[in-house]
């Protein structure tokens, strides 16, 4: 169980460098070709989406991003270290419902809501788990990878 773990500064320059670690990481942990771009656009909304919490709220934090090869799954957890508001679920809108429902969610800019990014997510890793504390979130994802003799 290889792991391979990345922190950046919150900067949006960034999430691009973090695509294409996962990718890599990815390719190497037999992910199939015909997923790779699904690994790379759901860890670029992951990372996104955390680069947006910690300008808002933590800007001097470092998203953290952990890629494991797990032998039949390929697993990327990206965390991001936003405190929780005061009556919120998870600091990053006013409460969660469910793992991709946001209640009374507060709009990005540009009005998109900001569990858009978890609904694109959910649409292209087969598994997907949003774990809310007052430490922060975590997006956890996963793909089937080639299992290697």
């Amino acid at each position: 169980m290889a792991t391979v773990e990345v922190t950046f500064t919150p900067l949006p320059a960034h999430v691009r460098t973090a695509r294409l670690v996962a990718t890599a990481v990815a390719r190497r942990s037999g992910v199939d070709e015909a997923l790779l771009d699904e690994v790379r656009l759901a860890v670029g909304e992951a990372c996104s989406r955390a680069v947006e919490a910690h300008r808002q709220h933590c800007p001097a934090e470092p998203v953290r991003m952990e890629m494991t090869d797990q032998g039949e799954r390929f697993v990327v957890v990206v965390s991001d270290h936003a405190p929780a508001a005061p009556g919120s679920a998870n600091g990053h809108g006013k409460g969660r419902s469910g793992p991709f429902e946001v209640a009374h969610e507060e709009e990005e800019d540009g009005g998109i809501p900001a569990s858009f990014g978890l609904a694109v997510i959910s649409g292209l890793a087969d598994d997907v788990h949003v774990s809310s504390t007052s430490s922060g979130v975590s997006v956890r994802m996963s793909w089937p990878s080639a299992v290697t003799v």
